[in-house]
């Protein structure tokens, strides 16, 4: 999966040379998610269609009442966007490619888990033009794939509950970004 990730990438890199729109992504969303960190840039290569590229950090715990909690997350994705009108404006349906490192816990719970996700996802939203060169998206989206994990009794205590594999169906791309345009 991180070599079809790579070579994405490298196609992306590539097409972008050529590319007469091109688009970098924040999610203000994701900055509520604990912190997450995220970009995601774009380039059209046809009058309907975006190729795109994009990565998520999230390196913090946070302290609240006494209780420690994560959302820690490494993730890259490369994928694709249809735009029935033009690209960068109105409707849109995407296709991605998703590998992710997590470590996850003490949210609504003292348990924890860490692990390493693959999959695809796929989403829908609109974009409102806001200028030339700054747009806003909105949007929602589901992944799924396999996920490798370990199940662990609290964040920092090292015990382990369990662990094992699974396939998963989880909501992604939830979907409230600013774009500019170049």
């Amino acid at each position: 999966m991180k070599n079809l990730l790579s070579a994405a990438a490298g196609l992306f890199l590539w097409v972008t040379v050529g590319a007469q729109n091109f688009a970098v992504t924040t999610n203000v969303l994701d900055y509520v998610d604990f912190g997450t960190m995220n970009l995601e840039a774009s380039c059209g290569i046809a009058r309907q269609w975006t190729l795109l590229a994009g990565v998520k950090y999230n390196p913090f715990y946070w302290k609240m009442q006494g209780n420690e909690m994560a959302d820690r997350q490494r993730s890259v994705e490369a994928g694709a966007r249809f735009w029935p009108w033009h690209i960068y404006s109105g409707w849109w349906l995407a296709g991605k490619f998703k590998w992710q490192e997590y470590n996850q816990g003490g949210i609504t719970s003292p348990l924890a888990a860490e692990g390493d996700r693959y999959g695809g996802s796929l989403s829908a939203g609109y974009t409102f033009m806001l200028n030339t060169h700054l747009n806003l998206d909105i949007g929602l989206g589901l992944w799924g794939g396999y996920d490798v994990y370990t199940a662990y009794e609290c964040l920092h205590c090292g015990k382990i509950t369990g662990g094992g594999e699974k396939v998963f169906i989880l909501p992604n791309d939830i979907l409230l970004t600013f774009s500019y345009i170049f």
